[in-house]
């Protein structure tokens, strides 16, 4: 054996022998012990027990629970604070890890009214999906029909109580209320409001430690969880010494003994190699008619497919060798050339533009993706070629008829080939495309949803593409290595504030494609006044001040054709609700794509109904599903292009 791999090993080994020597060395790991005992159950004197992760003051020490946790007696109700508003306990959960609260002015007051959206940002505390949504309307300056008056409210102008069911009323600001109806009479709004709503929390899993015979705490020092033992404190769980030396033992030696295995192994492959005369072209890999790999990716998970691959040659000669004039656009991190197969088929081919390898583990990840996806509204991936080609290429299918975008705002908008009918078929489409993606398993997001991204054939029917900048999540993976990414118009704000991605990201930028079909305006035009560049921030300001009209292209029959009224309007009522700057309070896809088609539903009927009478503005979303009970409305802020057409 070589002699530098062999004093390499004994190197190894010296640190190996060194870490099992310190790793075993007695001492404390923290200063000061607390005691189990201090964090044992207590109450307000309700009788309702608090303990892991809550923490009541002046009963329990601070490191009995997270600090968001901590809980005050109030004339012996326990008592907890979010956001700065009081909220009083009635249950807590803990095998759920949820708890029924309410607001305590609610409870406090003869006459109950919200005055705020609940809004939980970056707390540990989430509303709980069973829910539902009560809907309350203030400052109108025009009286809402077939609403239920407030009475006692106290204010100048008055408020309505208007039910579990938002008919989109823009002349008046709205405030939603999560309660938990749980077989209540949904009418008695103040009933309600006292009974509370079920907040979910998220805090370390304390079942280990207990189990272990110790107590949940939280290091302060350290700002994490910890585990209070009787001989001291711990990260995990409580263990004696001898049963950590043999753990550290065990896995130091099976650390040991892999990492000479893999020296060894290398040892031989770098000899095979040497042996090998040439690497296989990507002609020999072609004679087995697929490219098979595995991704590592930690988002990915493993992942194996099989597509078929091109010669670079191939696909050089059916592009002409990259000829710019076949160029269609810009894709997620290529160029897409349109191109011919030696077979006939015509295809769209993108080019990656630099071989590092970033590049290259996205351009894997984008065929990763595509392989395994089989739906008639996302693009067909053909094949690439070899990992190992002088250029990373994938082949597509082509579709001939541009993007939506392009017949919207672009090119190919004077065509006017858009009608309301294509239009909302378009968006069930792209609805339907999204909801695919969102419940394989693991779940897809795509990432950059937008217009630019969506093709549309000679039938008009639409074709998702680029997932260039999509991810494959597992349930259980950590969202941190999500970094923002996407098109100005279209970014999820919640980007900015906490960096995690969700199913709700594609939600909203799916939100701005609403308004664009509704619109035909661009999703960010630095041309229009300052305040109405973002179209998200103009939309919700057209929405709010009664101005649909300005809104919606003319050019759709708004205020011609009742029924394409009545549609118009209960898509933007949709949009809204898509574009919430919290995305908790967004309807999940598959909830968006059954309200889109139970509108065009509605529409037919009504065509075949005949007119109605077009000034009953407050009946025009009576008949659409209630919403999702986690929607809450509130007010948004939006904060590379990279269009992949074909024409």
């Amino acid at each position: 054996m070589n002699p530098g791999i062999l004093l390499q090993s004994k190197g190894s080994f010296s640190i190996f022998f060194f870490l099992i020597s310190s790793l075993l060395r007695e001492g404390p790991v923290f200063a000061a012990d607390p005691t189990a005992e201090a964090c044992e159950p207590k109450n307000c004197g309700n009788g309702l027990n608090i303990s892991y992760p809550f923490w009541i003051q002046d009963q329990h020490p601070s490191y009995c629970g997270f600090p968001s946790f901590l809980v005050t007696c109030n004339s012996s109700v326990p008592v907890l604070k979010l956001l700065g508003r009081d909220y009083r306990i009635k249950r807590i959960f803990y095998d759920r890890r949820s708890l029924l609260v309410t607001q305590a002015d609610f409870l406090d007051s003869d006459c109950p009214f919200p005055r705020y959206n609940l809004t939980l940002g970056r707390t540990l505390f989430r509303v709980n999906s069973t829910n539902k949504s009560l809907f309350f309307l203030f400052n109108c300056s025009e009286r809402p029909r077939n609403y239920q008056e407030i009475p006692c409210h106290n204010d100048i102008t008055p408020a309505y109580f208007v039910g579990d069911q938002l008919n989109f009323y823009s002349t008046c600001e709205s405030v939603i209320a999560p309660v938990l109806v749980s077989g209540m009479v949904s009418s008695n709004y103040a009933e309600l409001l006292k009974h509370g709503f079920l907040l979910d929390w998220t805090a370390e899993d304390c079942a280990e430690c207990s189990t272990s015979g110790g107590q949940c705490g939280y290091d302060n020092n350290t700002a994490s969880f910890m585990c209070i033992c009787p001989d001291r404190r711990h990260l995990r769980s409580c263990r004696s010494k001898k049963q950590t030396k043999t753990i550290i033992i065990a896995g130091v030696s099976a650390g040991a003994g892999v990492v000479l295995i893999a020296g060894v192994l290398c040892v031989l492959w770098f000899r095979y190699k040497k042996r090998k005369q040439h690497s296989p072209s990507s002609k020999d890999l072609i004679r087995n008619s697929s490219f098979e790999a595995s991704s590592k990716d930690p988002e990915l998970g493993s992942i194996h497919y099989q597509t078929h691959v091109f010669t670079y040659e191939e696909l050089q000669e059916a592009t002409n060798h990259f000829d710019s004039s076949k160029e269609l656009g810009d894709g997620g991190f290529g160029t897409v050339y349109k191109g011919k197969l030696r077979d006939g088929r015509v295809v769209a081919v993108k080019r990656l533009y630099e071989n590092n390898f970033k590049r290259v583990e996205q351009f894997m990840n984008e065929i990763a993706i595509l392989s395994g996806l089989r739906h008639q509204n996302l693009v067909s991936l053909y094949g690439c070629t070899s990992r190992r080609s002088r250029e990373l290429l994938l082949v597509y299918e082509f579709v001939p008829n541009g993007t939506v975008a392009d017949h919207l705002h672009g090119p190919r908008a004077s065509e006017r080939s858009l009608t309301w009918p294509m239009r909302l078929s378009i968006a069930i489409e792209t609805a339907d495309a999204l909801a695919y993606l969102h419940a394989v398993e693991p779940p897809i997001i795509h990432r950059d949803v937008k217009t630019n991204n969506i093709l549309l054939d000679g039938s008009f029917h639409v074709k998702v593409a680029d997932f260039g900048l999509s991810r494959l999540f597992p349930t259980d993976a950590t969202h941190v290595s999500t970094a923002p990414q996407g098109t100005p118009g279209y970014l999820d704000p919640e980007y900015h504030q906490c960096y995690q991605l969700t199913d709700r990201s594609d939600v909203y930028s799916f939100g701005v494609v609403l308004v664009e079909l509704i619109s035909s305006k661009p999703a960010v035009d630095i041309t229009r006044r300052r305040h109405e560049i973002n179209l998200a921030s103009m939309a919700i300001n057209k929405i709010q001040n009664c101005q649909l009209d300005e809104l919606v292209d003319p050019d759709l029959g708004y205020q011609s054709d009742w029924a394409t009224k009545k549609m118009i309007t209960m898509v933007v009522e949709l949009a809204f609700r898509c574009l919430q700057s919290d995305g908790e309070m967004r309807p999940p896809i598959r909830e968006v794509l059954e309200v889109l088609t139970e509108i065009e539903s509605e529409g037919r009927k009504t065509e075949k109904e005949g007119a109605t009478d077009a000034r009953d503005d407050a009946g025009l979303l009576k008949n659409i599903a209630p919403f999702s009970p986690d929607s809450v409305t509130a007010k948004w802020v939006s904060k590379s292009t990279t269009p992949n057409t074909s024409e």
